[in-house]
């Protein structure tokens, strides 16, 4: 009688790009903790895994609520054929990271993500260290902790500080308290939502001849079908000025009436195609309930002058 042999298992993969440690990792091991993390130094790359079946799925940052969005990932998007079916977002705590043995007062410069850089603007200005930009948070933690310089510092995670032996200096560094990264996860095989279950986006792109009113009449059907779009971004078609490219959110599914009617529309006036159908993050409601108390508290400020 002969031992049995256990099946073998392979488990999913999750691209992101970054090094261990990276914010994009922290997203990964948070929506997808049973997949394995798989990290790649650029955004193509990443896609590239997609296409060629090496990873399942990718974890992509797009937009950050104090940065803006993420350079490069725009322009990839209309080439790319992997398909959007979720979105993330990822509450951002920066720290400031530094060897042990290091002081504030010591320190000099910080290096890190330039968005990580931007969304840490005042707070850096406030310390007088130089921002220096490096490729992404966790490899300027990895680097700081390879030179052993005490005058730099590392903007990262506190999974970096973790994983590359440094010491938290400074905790929640980001200028705005509501820091927060919109991630959207990408597979190969397109996975609508379907319809009628919860509430959906639906990510798109459509380019547009540079005409007078060529936009208005394309977005025309959106307004008339009482369509919401929550996102709206242009970009120029080949680095020329003839044509105009633009990125949209909008609620609903092309499956609803209205929205289909909406896009067959768009497409007498531009050339469309659709990313991905997906669920909508909780988190926009809790966006919406703070813009809404925001406001409020303005209103009433004003009615108090």
């Amino acid at each position: 009688m002969t031992d049995a042999v256990p099946a073998m298992t392979t488990r999913q993969r999750i691209a992101y790009q970054g090094e261990p440690g990276a914010n994009s990792h922290l997203a990964c091991r948070d929506v997808y903790p049973d997949y394995d993390a798989v990290p790649f130094q650029t955004f193509e790359e990443c896609f590239a895994a997609i296409e060629d079946g090496t990873v399942q799925l990718a974890m992509i940052p797009v937009e950050n609520s104090t940065a803006g969005r993420v350079a490069d990932i725009h322009h990839l998007l209309p080439h790319t054929k992997a398909h959007i079916i979720g979105e993330y977002f990822l509450p951002v705590r920066h720290q400031l990271l530094a060897l042990p043995g290091a002081t504030l007062e010591g320190l000099k410069t910080v290096h890190s993500h330039p968005q990580a850089l931007a969304q840490c603007r005042s707070a850096l200005r406030a310390l007088g260290l130089r921002p220096v930009p490096d490729a992404d948070t966790a490899g300027a933690a990895r680097e700081l902790a390879q030179s052993g310089d005490l005058t730099k510092a590392a903007i990262a995670s506190k999974m970096a500080a973790e994983v590359y032996g440094l010491d938290i200096l400074r905790s929640d560094l980001a200028d705005d308290e509501h820091n927060t990264t919109r991630f959207l996860i990408f597979s190969g095989e397109d996975l609508r939502a379907a319809a009628g279950v919860h509430a959906l986006v639906t990510t798109f792109f459509f380019e547009v001849k540079n005409r007078p009113a060529a936009l208005y009449k394309a977005l025309g059907g959106f307004a008339t079908n009482g369509v919401n779009m929550t996102k709206l971004e242009s970009f120029m078609v080949g680095g020329g000025f003839v044509a105009t490219q633009f990125l949209a959110d909008i609620e609903g599914s092309p499956e609803e009436p209205a929205v289909a009617r909406a896009f067959e529309e768009l497409g007498f006036f531009a050339d469309y195609r659709i990313l991905g159908v997906y669920r909508a993050s909780r988190y926009r409601e809790r966006f919406a309930d703070q813009a809404n108390t925001g406001a409020a508290l303005s209103r009433a400020s004003a009615a108090g002058r």
